[in-house]
């Protein structure tokens, strides 16, 4: 993680694909009033859900205090900041006067955003959740996915829904491939697959699960700057990966096996990557039928709420 913090900006590869999900929201038409943006720094789709619902206020969650940090130093660097004022020709005056006399239409900012780092509510958080969780390329990066979507369904209120993306079992297929057959096992975990993904946000309690997915190629020069850019995209969560420090000469190993594993006709080295999309909602609480029936008292509200008329 501390090497994620060091980054100057997020990889450019989660920003593609943030304007991608962010392209998913165009058909949404629920307006969440805030949202919470998972693990904000690395996903890198801030501007693209600010775009959307300009006025929301956005709640930020860090799995480290460390990144909690850097995504509000982000944040801060994006402020505007004063400046002096530039001399202006007689007709530069003329046209600013003008502009005085018109009445200056009013504008409204949304609140500063909160960042946190822990398993608490942050301050200003909203009693019933938030509208909307948006998790961009976080899928891959937890080991225990089923608990992931258990805390995204916590932190939604009723009706809120999630966006999220990550990377498919299709992903690195040539690296696999090229470790396979160097007998190192496998390089990066198994990543979810779409129909999975869906089953797991049923199991979850969420409703109206939609997946899709789409494959992309990555080309590069050479094995150095092809290491070099997979390493700005997070870590690698396996469980049972080397966990030692490779030597030099491994390296060199590695190095040569990708310079001819991967070579593609045009001369570059190539990996595949599959992206996966999923969006559910969280729905009404559902109450199980029994000769003895308990709901909490937060449950209750929100069925007693959906009830009431509108107007």
């Amino acid at each position: 993680m501390d090497r994620l913090v060091r980054l100057s900006a997020p990889a450019w590869l989660h920003a593609e694909v943030a304007r991608r999900l962010g392209e998913k929201l165009q058909a949404i038409l629920l307006q969440p009033d805030q949202w919470l943006d998972w693990a904000g720094w690395l996903g890198g789709g801030h501007a693209v859900v600010a775009e959307r619902y300009p006025l929301a206020q956005r709640f930020v969650f860090e799995p480290t205090p460390a990144l909690a940090s850097r995504s509000e130093q982000q944040w801060q660097a994006t402020l505007p900041t004063a400046s002096a004022e530039p001399a202006r020709s007689a007709s530069g005056a003329l046209k600013a006067l003008l502009g005085r006399l018109k009445a200056p239409l009013p504008t409204v900012q949304p609140p500063s955003p909160v960042f946190h780092a822990f398993n608490r509510k942050p301050e200003g958080w909203p009693e019933d959740g938030v509208g909307l969780v948006w998790a961009n390329m976080a899928l891959h990066a937890e080991t225990d996915v089923p608990a992931l979507l258990r805390a995204w369904h916590r932190a939604l209120k009723t009706d809120g829904f999630v966006m999220c993306s990550g990377l498919g079992p299709d992903t690195a297929r040539e690296l696999k491939a090229v470790y396979q057959h160097m007998a190192w096992g496998l390089p990066t975990i198994d990543f979810i697959d779409m129909h999975d993904l869906g089953d797991a946000f049923v199991k979850a309690g969420f409703a109206d699960p939609v997946m899709d997915m789409e494959r992309i190629t990555l080309t590069w020069p050479d094995a150095p700057t092809m290491l070099a850019e997979c390493r700005q995209w997070g870590g690698n969560v396996a469980v049972g990966r080397f966990a030692g420090c490779r030597t030099p000469r491994w390296r060199a190993r590695l190095l040569e096996a990708l310079q001819s594993g991967l070579m593609r006709p045009d001369g570059r080295l190539g990996l595949t990557l599959e992206l996966v999309y999923g969006h559910a909602v969280k729905p009404l609480p559902r109450v199980p039928v029994s000769g003895e029936t308990r709901v909490s008292l937060g449950d209750m509200k929100r069925i007693i709420g959906q009830g009431k008329p509108k107007g």
